[in-house]
């Protein structure tokens, strides 16, 4: 199999960019067609996965041109809503049966779970198409009458995996157009990657060891433990998501391609609300304009609006996994929302009393460090084999005391020993330094493309090798499959 961090994946690259550079701007956009064939077909495990895509990419596709056709005939709202659910039922069908039947028969009845054929991507591309055909139906964009260049929007390899979901809007004319080289570009797009495989194999698989071990031995590790692989995990799964859209955004921008960014800097926000606009912001979106809206939004009061928010939040739950656990991970941010809304006033009034204005630095902090610990504590849920065992992990935090594990050195025992928890302390220290830049609106890629040649990849090839060195790759370690591939 190909994934992102495969040698086999680089080799691909290099021969795909060199004959997109090679040929015709009008053949261009036939190159990434073919490179994302390629790609899709090594990337898979089961030969009726790819038919099984193929089918959900041609369904779509014909169903695009019969809205736009309806969209102008005299027919009665409802035959055109009835096309448009027809359309989407049956161009996501593996997406709806996988998701519905896994939660009926392992949750509602506990039998064994049906043996869906999962095409890889499944959750990701199911979306593209729904905003889709919902947007041809709401006049938003006329349908792509080319097959094959429709067939590249679903496929294009460098998001098909764990995202971002782009809409057709963002991606049509810099797919189809044909894009000159543009050193640049290029030269960011290798920046991203290499700062992709710094968040992966500094972070992300290093964070994963601890974060394991104490999640696979729940019985034994439990108060302090718990917290500190909490905390862990909430840096691992950011890290693990971010590297895949980071190592997304650069192949992309190989091509002079610009993918949207999926996060910015989320354990930054002072509320849950404001940490749902910076986290995987291309679903939020996607759960905003085409569950939430759709529902009825802020309109109908504020009963209404608390309907719909956790109506959203359950289809955000379910789409990440069919079982009571993900259920639960959903309406607990449903949940800490409505609460932050009806408890605004006092919230008001405790910081009067504290003496934290509005926009003082310490009340920012504050909001922050609460918001963090609320986003933790559903991540243990998110994170627990069962949503009884992820129960248990946080009333362990309250019943069980052991806080000597942070002086006697048992957080070394946890699968990394101290120089490597150095080295995960340090990366965590660099990504946090580079966030606060990025929201002071200081982009250091800029910085790196102004130096000369030799200083450019003098820094390049340090950082590299200390990637090589210090990342997982250098303690033994295999390379883990990214987190977000498993919804």
């Amino acid at each position: 199999m190909m994934n992102y961090v495969s040698f086999g994946f680089y080799v691909f690259l290099i021969l795909l960019t060199a004959v997109y550079y090679i040929l015709p701007l009008n053949f261009r956009w036939l190159v990434l067609l073919a490179g994302s064939g390629f790609f899709y077909y090594f990337t898979i495990y089961r030969r009726m996965q790819l038919v099984i895509f193929a089918m959900s990419i041609g369904i779509s596709y014909l169903f695009g041109i019969l809205i736009q056709h309806l969209r102008t005939r005299q027919w009665k709202p409802g035959w055109k809503q009835l096309i448009l659910i027809t359309g989407i039922v049956l161009s996501v069908f593996p997406l709806f049966g996988s998701k519905c039947t896994d939660f009926f028969l392992g949750c509602i009845v506990h039998k064994q779970k049906f043996p869906w054929i999962i095409p890889v991507g499944l959750s990701f591309y199911s979306l593209q198409i729904i905003a889709y055909l919902t947007d041809i139906y709401k006049g938003r964009i006329d349908c792509q009458r080319n097959p094959f260049k429709y067939a590249l929007f679903i496929s294009f390899f460098p998001h098909i995996i764990q995202g971002p979901i782009p809409r057709y809007q963002q991606l049509e004319k810099q797919l189809f157009c044909g894009h000159r080289y543009d050193s640049d570009k290029f030269m960011k797009g290798i920046q991203l990657i290499i700062w992709g495989f710094f968040l992966k194999y500094m972070i992300a698989n290093k964070a994963s060891v601890i974060v394991d071990t104490v999640f696979n031995n729940h019985m034994t590790y439990q108060g302090l433990y718990v917290a500190v692989a909490g905390v862990l995990y909430s840096f691992q799964l950011y890290t693990d998501f971010l590297s895949c859209v980071t190592i997304s955004q650069g192949v992309s921008q190989l091509f002079g391609i610009c993918l949207t960014d999926n996060f910015n800097h989320p354990y930054f926000s002072v509320s849950v609300k404001e940490f749902w606009r910076r986290w995987h912001i291309s679903l939020s979106h996607w759960l905003r304009d085409y569950i939430y809206i759709p529902l009825g939004g802020n309109r109908g009061g504020r009963l209404c609006k608390y309907r719909n928010l956790v109506l959203t939040f359950v289809v955000s739950g379910i789409w990440h996994g069919a079982s009571w656990k993900f259920l639960f991970w959903g309406l607990m941010h449903g949940g800490y929302q409505i609460a932050g809304d009806l408890t605004h006033d006092l919230q008001e009034k405790i910081y009067g009393f504290l003496q934290m204005p509005p926009g003082s630095r310490l009340r920012r902090l504050f909001q922050q460090l609460v918001t963090f610990c609320l986003i933790t504590a559903a991540w243990i849920i998110f994170r627990a084999d069962s949503l009884k065992t992820g129960i248990k992990m946080i009333r362990s935090l309250f019943t069980f005391r052991n806080p000597w594990i942070l002086f006697d050195n048992s957080i070394f025992r946890l699968g990394l020993n101290q120089k490597e928890c150095e080295v995960l302390g340090l990366s965590l220290l660099l990504l946090l330094f580079v966030s606060i830049l990025q929201e002071r609106g200081i982009v250091l890629r800029n910085w790196f493309v102004r130096q000369c040649l030799p200083v450019r990849w003098s820094i390049y090839l340090c950082a590299v090798c200390g990637i090589w060195v210090l990342g997982t790759y250098g303690f033994g370690f295999d390379a883990n499959d990214f987190i977000y591939g498993g919804f």
